[in-house]
């Protein structure tokens, strides 16, 4: 089990982004968090297996329809364990 922590930028705020990624997430069975930061970019720790995590981060580099990505800042950690499910912060 690994984690995966990415900052997703470019105009995905306001786009569905966090809703479309809880459910991509979801259907990867991924636990974790995702959140719209103050600099108009998005935030996501995601845990599980590493090949459901490789998916999801293909799917965070383009993102849902209505979303233009830039760019993706990945780092990868082993897993904490410390989520149940995967939620839309603030």
């Amino acid at each position: 089990m690994r984690q995966l922590t990415a900052t997703v930028h470019g105009y995905v705020q306001g786009v569905g982004f966090r809703a479309s990624a809880q459910r991509r997430a979801a259907q990867l069975s991924l636990s974790g968090w995702v959140a719209n930061q103050w600099d108009g970019s998005v935030k996501v720790v995601a845990e599980g297996p590493e090949r459901a995590l490789q998916q999801f981060l293909g799917w965070l580099q383009r993102g849902p329809a209505a979303a233009d990505v830039e760019r993706v800042d990945a780092t990868w950690a082993e897993a904490t364990g410390q989520f149940h499910g995967f939620h839309i912060r603030g």
